[in-house]
């Protein structure tokens, strides 16, 4: 009898039991209707394999045992390795890890993850074997990713979730898989659309901040993260004040990882209009602000990006403002010359609002911009930045037109911008230029 047949067998008689204990029961648990809903699935799977099955039986070479799936026993289609290096055909192993499984089906190992990688060299092998043979291998079977969650997607949850609130060590194996689940697979995302689900996923959080694993922290942020990539999730996650309160608390203490994936959850969430208005009136700006100017360099780039999401909504930008950015990103630039692009977008963005060209103007921003455009290593697009910042402020603070005049005569950097810039570089220079001649005319017929 063959593996197909004896898996068959057997998923028929845990069917059968099952359904007894559902149908003749007084009562049943919602964990046995999700069991049988999964073994129905599998069946199905299988059933569907068996047509193109039928097309090895005949052969007079037989398929050599490492072509077939060690849980179906047909010729894979999509041959996968597991993080122990045993191979299977995906839709039957993903089946196999979907019913919360977490160790090999041959070795019975305890996999460190799920993630499935492509077996190339045995595809290439089992495919020139079929050509060889005169035998067409059938397109992959049983693809579980339809872009809907699964009843095996919303077992696997809340077993997960269940373990939340158990010892540290499961819960810390639980958020590990939570954030795998929710990178790899685009249907287990939907399924946190639920306070009560997002409730039970900070369960961790019951006894504090301060007494929460460091591990664990990172985890359920980073699951956070990946979560927040649905569409659907961002307004719900915003609206939290529990989740919203523990992505500003990962801002302020934890990992580098913890702290710069706290501050991507935030560039995640505000790609939505209303949320940047929402964020913006929880207290995240300052956090963002003091990672920028005090986190690790990896955390910075996170920072800044949220930062400039969240000051695209006008009323974010003298918040931002108010916590000292405009002097933490020119002591970035000037000391540390990292993130030069990142950093003057976001003065560009924010130079719009008046608190900004205050700010620039009385930290002595003048000078450096015009060292920026001087310096041949700067790309086109931070000059272009650089350029649009001096001209609003040359247009908007009077007392800063003498100090770009004088810089001007003296080494004539916006002349030579408005030659060689791109276009844009090439349109504010030649404002300022046209406005520094009305002003110096003015000068000599008085």
């Amino acid at each position: 009898m063959s593996n197909n047949q004896d898996q068959t067998f057997a998923l028929k008689d845990k069917l059968r039991e099952l359904v007894n204990t559902i149908v003749e029961g007084d009562d049943f648990t919602l964990h046995a209707a999700d069991e049988a809903i999964t073994a129905l699935s599998v069946l199905r799977d299988l059933k569907s394999s068996v047509s193109f099955s039928r097309k090895f039986d005949g052969l007079s070479a037989p398929v050599p045992p490492q072509f077939r799936c060690p849980i179906s026993g047909l010729i894979m289609t999509d041959p996968v390795i597991l993080t122990n290096g045993q191979t299977y055909d995906r839709p039957f192993i993903q089946n196999w890890l979907n019913e919360v499984h977490r160790d090999c089906p041959q070795t019975q190992h305890v996999l460190s993850h799920s993630i499935l990688s492509p077996n190339y060299l045995v595809q290439d092998m089992i495919s020139r074997w079929c050509k060889e043979h005169g035998v067409e291998l059938p397109m992959p079977v049983g693809d579980i990713d339809n872009g809907e969650p699964t009843e095996a997607h919303k077992y696997r949850l809340r077993s997960l979730l269940h373990k939340l609130s158990l010892s540290a060590l499961e819960q810390k194996e639980a958020a590990r898989e939570l954030r795998l689940l929710a990178k790899q697979m685009p249907p287990f995302r939907t399924l946190f659309g639920d306070s009560e689900v997002i409730k039970k996923l900070l369960s961790p959080l019951s006894q504090g901040m301060a007494c929460i694993d460091p591990e664990l922290h990172e985890d359920l942020i980073t699951a956070v993260l990946n979560l927040s990539i649905d569409d659907n999730n961002k307004r719900l996650f915003v609206e939290d004040e529990k989740l919203i309160t523990f992505i500003i608390d990962s801002l302020k203490s934890g990992t580098v990882q913890t702290r710069s994936n706290a501050a991507a959850a935030i560039f995640s969430l505000s790609a939505l209009d209303i949320n940047k208005q929402i964020i913006g009136k929880t207290g995240a700006i300052k956090y963002l602000v003091d990672l920028l100017e005090k986190g690790h360099p990896s955390s910075t780039k996170d920072a800044a990006s949220a930062l400039f999401n969240l000051c695209i909504a006008h009323e974010n930008k003298a918040r931002t403002v108010r916590e000292g950015v405009v002097q933490v990103i020119l002591s970035k630039i000037i000391v540390d010359r990292v993130l030069v692009d990142e950093f003057l977008a976001l003065l560009a963005l924010l130079s719009s609002h008046s608190k900004a060209v205050a700010a620039l103007g009385s930290h002595g921003a003048v000078p450096f911009f015009m060292d920026i455009l001087r310096d041949s290593s700067i790309s086109d697009r931070s000059k272009e930045n650089c350029v649009a910042i001096l001209y609003i402020i040359f247009f908007n603070d009077k007392t800063k037109r003498k100090e770009i005049r004088d810089d001007e005569i003296s080494n004539g950097t916006l002349a030579k911008l408005a030659e060689c810039g791109t276009s844009r570089a090439k349109r504010k220079a030649c404002g300022i230029l046209d406005r520094l001649k009305i002003a110096q005319s003015s000068k000599h017929t008085t």
